[in-house]
């Protein structure tokens, strides 16, 4: 990343994405009658969009690239959250459902460690470095969930 504006345009693609992905799976998970699955996406569709906010409102008073999707540069072919989670079938069972949470969040915490430890901009790594943070605290809270789960006990219904 070259610039704050770049950063911060990768950055409201890649919470986009998540946002619309976990919310689309959260859907159709509570579809499918898998309401556990649905709230656990739902609640990380929410997180994408606190994200998604506080990089809107950095991004407020400065003029953003316009980006074709062609232009971002990302690890793989998608955003590193939507790769993670494209297909999820709405009928999977919890754990495979923190899976595919888990490495969604882990690609995003990927992608962002990358930026903080390539830039040598000190705003990039300034916001890199808080996304990190954030990011690093939804993996930890995956691994939690899943630790529950796999122990027998149930999610928490909060945060």
């Amino acid at each position: 990343m070259k610039t704050v504006e770049e950063f911060l345009a990768h950055t409201i693609q890649l919470e986009s994405e998540a946002a619309l992905r976990f919310g689309q799976l959260a859907d159709a998970m509570t579809t499918a009658g898998n309401k556990e699955v649905g709230r656990l996406f739902r609640r990380l569709a929410d997180y994408s969009l606190l994200h998604l906010g506080d990089a809107k409102a950095r991004a407020g008073f400065r003029t953003l690239p316009e980006m074709k999707a062609g232009d971002y540069r990302w690890p793989d072919v998608e955003s590193p959250e939507a790769a993670a989670i494209w297909a999820a079938d709405p009928f999977i069972g919890i754990e495979q459902a923190l899976q595919v949470a888990l490495d969604a969040e882990s690609a995003g915490l990927d992608f962002y460690a990358e930026v903080l430890e390539s830039t040598t901009d000190p705003e990039i790594r300034v916001l890199a470095k808080e996304f990190v943070e954030e990011e690093s605290q939804h993996v930890a809270e995956l691994q939690r969930w899943m630790k529950l789960h796999l122990s027998g006990q149930a999610l928490p219904t909060e945060g």
